[in-house]
């Protein structure tokens, strides 16, 4: 059975699907919530959107996605689906912040990246942006956009 890796810093914990849906069972039926979802596909190394994970669940209500559960039978040909979704290359991202770049130097500011993170598409919360932008930010608050890219694509 093929695993899927998770790092963190230098330790790499590695789970089968069937294993990381099975530390997602809180009742021991298991099952798992709808809310829990989204987590434990980015466990198994996806990165899927909220949206995208919603429409794959078939848009429930906010109380579905506290209460309704699924087992792993179920939850397999969702995983699928996220690993077919189209996913960023680092070119892509690299294009996405050049153009806020405006002196052509390969920066950015990073007050103005962090209002892009808290606002635009899936919006990111304070403490999540301060983790990401930990260390990234030079003596003058810009941010080396291509080191930032490769920062981010291996956290």
């Amino acid at each position: 059975m093929p695993l899927y890796g998770l790092g963190h810093s230098v330790r790499v914990y590695q789970f089968a699907p069937d294993e990381a849906f099975g530390l997602f069972d809180r009742v021991g039926d298991s099952q798992v919530a709808y809310n829990q979802v989204a987590d434990i596909m980015r466990a198994l190394g996806q990165n899927p959107t909220n949206k995208d994970v919603q429409k794959i669940l078939g848009n429930p209500s906010a109380d579905d996605m506290a209460n309704k559960r699924l087992n792993f039978d179920a939850f397999l040909p969702m995983l699928k689906q996220v690993d077919a979704l189209p996913k960023g290359t680092y070119d892509d991202y690299v294009e996405g912040l050049r153009v806020f770049d405006k002196e052509g130097n390969g920066t950015v500011m990073g007050a103005e990246l962090r209002i892009v993170l808290s606002t635009l598409g899936e919006k990111m919360s304070e403490p999540e942006i301060d983790a990401l932008m930990a260390g990234q930010e030079d003596e003058n608050g810009s941010v080396h956009y291509e080191a930032f890219v490769k920062h981010i694509m291996s956290v």
